[in-house]
């Protein structure tokens, strides 16, 4: 008889760690098939070291086939999903559709920037959620600072020097953590820079940086952005935004060409054309990540909203922590039904956060027990290292090599800004005001 096959889609940290916990657990008795738009799987976590040249582009991204040898990769983003005939519709890299059949079947689709409805951002700010937008990232703050030292310019200057961050969650924390240590480093390196103010602004709607965090690490990474110069303005956003700058909810307006949007994220936007029910965009599933009506599909991670047994009447946050361990717990599940055994349902303990927040400051809550500066900071790199499911050596090497020569600043001017939209961009929704 034909294997039964079990199709993955998505290789984030949800479907990367089903479809390796399956192959474990299948035993060869299921084909497993991998749908993702790349061959890789991306480590996110440390996408602000990549922006600011201490890691290089490669040591987050982990080769499938390397790490899955035994899951067959098909590169490809899924568009549809016939329930009847178990098969999803996809397209390959260079346009071609194709369908592929299933016996299970795992949505673990992710997630993309999330969009507010604000005049001009679609247009001019820039997401940081992948490769792509890291890179163009740290080649346009090095160029910035550089056409900053070609002008004498005082205004124009001044706008080059400046770079908004919006959202002071988990990203754009880290992001402006780390930006505002790289540019004080280029400034250093131009000695027309030495008395020119580089500015950094994080705004948030919240009242406090990592609302979603315990307080104690919101604590710490505000006061280590605001030892560094950044301008933490919560309560204030965003209300228009043009190409020479942008104008905050409070009337001011700050000169800038540089809006890094970091505001969050939500599922993609494939799960809510699948045809199946949706909470706040993400697929219902019941405690064992099953969809209701469907027991042969599962779904997990930022795709799913999946419920909290440990909060009743709440949905799992979109973390990575979550992700990765409801993609293993799937796959245990789907197993236990190849096998006869009973399906458990998933329940989260949580183990504490880490927040890198650039040279040698973290904060780090591990266990429940809050660390800040050097002793969080070797918290935050063993933790990375042992989630990191490869290229642990070449990123360690990246951090000495970081920490005992001058870091490469020079652009590498292949990733153009039109290359890195804000995706999800819904221009209906955009509206100037009357």
């Amino acid at each position: 008889m034909d294997k039964p096959r079990i199709v993955i889609v998505g290789a984030g940290f949800a479907g990367f760690h089903a479809a390796r916990r399956l192959y474990r657990l299948a035993k060869n008795r299921a084909e497993i098939v991998l749908v993702n738009p790349t061959d890789y799987f991306l480590y996110v976590p440390l996408l602000p070291e990549v922006a600011t040249g201490i890691l290089e582009p490669r040591r987050l991204t982990v080769s499938i086939a390397d790490t899955l040898p035994g899951v067959r990769l098909v590169l490809g983003e899924v568009d549809g999903l016939d329930l009847g005939s178990r098969a999803i519709r996809y397209a390959d890299p260079t346009g071609a559709r194709a369908e592929l059949s299933y016996d299970r079947l795992v949505i673990a689709a992710g997630s993309v920037n999330k969009l507010l409805p604000i005049p001009g951002i679609a247009e001019h700010a820039h997401g940081f959620r992948g490769i792509p937008e890291a890179i163009f990232l740290r080649d346009h703050l090095t160029q910035q600072l550089e056409l900053a030292d070609a002008t004498d310019d005082r205004d124009a200057r001044d706008a080059l020097c400046t770079f908004v961050v919006v959202g002071a969650g988990y990203t754009g924390t880290e992001v402006a953590a780390h930006g505002v240590l790289y540019t004080e480093l280029l400034r250093k390196r131009h000695p027309r820079l030495r008395d020119q103010q580089i500015r950094w602004l994080l705004l948030d709607v919240a009242d406090r940086v990592l609302p979603e965090l315990d307080e104690r690490l919101s604590r710490t990474a505000d006061k280590v952005l605001r030892q560094r110069g950044v301008e933490v303005r919560m309560g204030l956003s965003v209300e228009e935004a043009a190409h020479d700058g942008v104008q905050l909810t409070d009337k001011t307006t700050v000169a800038t060409q540089s809006l890094i949007w970091c505001v969050g994220v939500r599922p993609d936007p494939v799960v809510e054309g699948l045809g199946l029910t949706t909470e706040k965009g993400r697929l219902v599933v019941d405690e064992y990540l099953r969809v209701p009506g469907h027991p042969e599909v599962f779904a997990c991670g930022d795709a799913a909203a999946v419920p909290d047994l440990t909060r009743p009447g709440e949905v799992t946050p979109m973390t990575a922590q979550h992700a990765e361990r409801q993609g293993k717990q799937a796959a245990t599940n789907i197993a236990a039904g190849f096998e006869g055994g009973d399906p458990q349902p998933y329940i989260h303990n949580d183990l504490g956060f880490v927040v890198d927040l650039g040279g040698t400051q973290a904060a780090a809550n591990p266990l429940h027990v809050p660390l800040a500066g050097l002793p969080a900071k070797v918290v935050t790199r063993g933790y990375h290292l042992l989630s990191m499911p490869g290229n642990r050596v070449r990123t360690a090497a990246d951090w000495l090599l970081d920490a005992v020569s001058r870091r490469q600043t020079t652009q590498l001017g292949v990733i153009p800004a039109d290359d890195v939209p804000l995706e999800t961009a819904e221009p209906e929704r955009v509206h100037k005001p009357a």
